[in-house]
């Protein structure tokens, strides 16, 4: 066992180290996703269909070749089928009713019909009432993804004789408002959704009107003008919304649709869809992950090389966010200008360089480039990060993701395991002049995740699932991070103690019989969340030596050593879009290793 785990955890550290780059930090590897592909192809075909046809045609095979055997789709080619994917790609290929002969990709008109019975099987019929109320039904209040779906099915003439009937309208005129009121007012859609808002919104008053004697009529034409230039911006230099391929798609299929295809974003917008495609045909939900990837790796190594942490350290943000008004000091999830300051990306950057040995002193600009051009009198430090996070706590104490106060949808509430990770973050640093700041909000952040834990003593994520659990949450995701977080510091730990121990009890429970865990309960087993689980076990001392060494003896099974991690979807992404990440098994794999060493020594 000793040699094993000692030849799993040589192996894993250096697959680790191999995967990062010559300029010292890790890029890692999004899975292609059958939706990014159904709108980047859509989008592409209302910008210019004949100048971008090879493109087209290359992504529809690739739909087609990647399509389940349910007929359905999911978001990943390891992912189950589900609504949302499976409309956006049997849409998708109604584009061009021609099959094999015309370059939508080789069994088309095949492919659409397996997925029309899915989906009939599912909503009953392909009468788009049908379609849209289930469509409607799945996200509830939150508009930002059902909308855009609807939007995509008319367009792609799947949703009737008069299919802009059936997409919900956007209050696009809202943001013409102060960006400050936007909590306030209680969009429809996410916060960072704000593009697809307006060129959405738009796209369906251009298509459906209200009536003539309706003020909202006569109020969004005179109020257009001033919106319309906020998309581009809104629109970062390398010309994708976020850095993903659906809310850029989204964006410019319908400034295409209401007669916008001369809009100064569009141009940008369409270089990044054709730049981002894979040599496949697919597109991946985003560029990459790669200040969230590298915090990780970090983390897991224990260690950090200079040009890895100049790198880390230039991606802080010195200057007021463009896009969510989000104030300077945070860290995004990449080093793309499309990146937006979050609260777990901030996180893990602090965690990472304390950890790694950058000490109590200030941040150093080092010689590294900063994201963007920066008064010289700007200087990183641990106090600007750690106020940015403080900031950020949200009246019920827990931390969102983005922006204080929006919680009304589900993605900008408070959420357990980014809570954790901020209360970690602001307690090892202990900054002298913030300690009143940080006691009081450690009080409130504790009892928000007393407040947040099941009876069962788990807590559910907001940023990860599993299609295999019930509502599709994961809690031994949850529960291991909040665990391994409020462990992580002796005098957090302290206080922690009974969240601790009712989280790790969970675990313990959740254990399958093989030694591994899945999302919850019998779900299977993945590399994931059995590394999580082990390092958030590990974490307690020899308390439960034994479900430990079963954990570690299932991942050295698992992985063949250290030398093979196959990557399970139990990401998600904004609005609940499953992914998987190259990283995530080797980074957490090595940390539980470590973790587990001395316990099995």
């Amino acid at each position: 066992m000793i040699v094993s785990l000692e030849t799993a955890l040589a192996n894993t550290r250096a697959h680790l180290l191999s995967l990062r780059n010559a300029e010292g930090y890790w890029e890692g590897e999004l899975s292609s996703s059958a939706l990014s592909t159904a709108t980047a192809i859509v989008a592409l075909h209302g910008v210019d269909a004949q100048k971008h046809a090879p493109l087209i045609a290359a992504g529809a095979r690739w739909l087609v070749a990647s399509q389940n055997d349910d007929g359905g789709w999911g978001d990943t080619t390891l992912s189950k089928s589900n609504l949302s994917t499976t409309l956006l790609c049997w849409s998708a290929l109604h584009l061009d009713d021609e099959d094999d002969n015309g370059g939508r990709g080789h069994g088309a008109r095949e492919s659409r019909l397996r997925a029309g019975a899915w989906i009939t099987a599912r909503t009953g019929s392909l009468a788009p009432e049908a379609i849209a109320r289930a469509v409607i039904a799945r996200y509830g209040k939150d508009k930002t993804f059902s909308v855009p779906i609807l939007m995509l099915c008319a367009i792609c003439g799947t949703l009737g004789a008069r299919p802009w009937l059936h997409v919900l309208p956007l209050p696009f005129e809202l943001a013409a408002l102060p960006r400050s009121w936007f909590g306030a007012i209680g969009l429809p859609v996410v916060s960072y959704a704000l593009p697809a808002l307006i060129a959405i919104g738009h796209a369906r008053w251009r298509n459906a009107p209200p009536a003539w004697w309706n003020p909202l009529r006569w109020l969004r034409a005179m109020l257009w003008p001033r919106v319309r230039p906020m998309l581009k911006a809104l629109q970062p230099s390398t010309g994708g919304y976020l850095e993903a391929t659906p809310l850029t798609s989204f964006v410019t299929m319908a400034l295409a649709a209401a007669g916008e295809k001369d809009h100064p974003c569009v141009p940008d917008a369409v270089a990044f869809l054709t730049r981002s495609m894979r040599a496949d045909g697919s597109w991946p939900i985003d560029t990459n992950l790669a200040t969230w990837g590298t915090t990780l790796a970090v983390k897991a190594l224990g260690e950090i090389e200079p040009a890895t942490a100049d790198w880390l350290l230039s991606q802080q943000y010195l200057e007021v966010h463009p896009f969510t008004n989000a104030a300077p000091g945070g860290w995004a999830w990449t080093d793309l200008p499309g990146g937006v300051p979050d609260a777990d990306d901030t996180s893990g950057a602090l965690i990472a360089l304390k950890l790694a040995g950058e000490g109590n002193s200030k941040f150093e600009v080092r010689n590294s480039r900063p994201k963007e051009p920066c008064p010289r009198s700007a200087i990183r430090n641990p106090q600007s990060a750690i106020a940015w996070l403080l900031n950020l706590q949200n009246r019920d104490g827990g931390i969102p993701t983005f922006c204080r106060g929006w919680g009304a949808l589900p993605f900008d509430r408070s959420t357990p395991e980014i809570t954790a990770h901020a209360l970690l973050a602001w307690r090892l640093w202990d900054v002298e002049e913030l300690r009143p700041r940080v006691r009081d909000a450690t009080a409130r952040a504790l009892d928000y995740l007393a407040k947040t834990r099941r009876a069962d003593g788990s807590w559910a994520p907001l940023w990860f699932g599993n299609e295999h659990v019930h509502e599709e949450e994961n809690p031994v995701y949850g529960t291991a991070m909040v665990v391994g977080c409020l462990s992580a510091q002796p005098a957090l730990a302290e206080q922690a103690r009974v969240l601790i121990k009712g989280g790790a009890a969970f675990l313990l429970k959740a254990q399958r019989e093989d030694g591994g865990w899945g999302g919850a309960g019998d779900a299977p087993a993945s590399i994931e969340e059995t590394a999580v689980a082990v390092n958030a076990l590990a974490s307690q001392g020899g308390h439960h030596r034994d479900a430990v060494q079963r954990g570690v003896s299932w991942l050295v099974s698992a992985t063949q050593g250290g030398a093979h991690f196959p990557p399970s979807p139990i990401g998600l992404y904004f609005a609940r879009l499953w992914y998987h990440e190259r990283l995530y098994p080797v980074v957490w794999t090595l940390q539980a290793l470590r973790a587990a060493a001395p316990l099995l020594s």
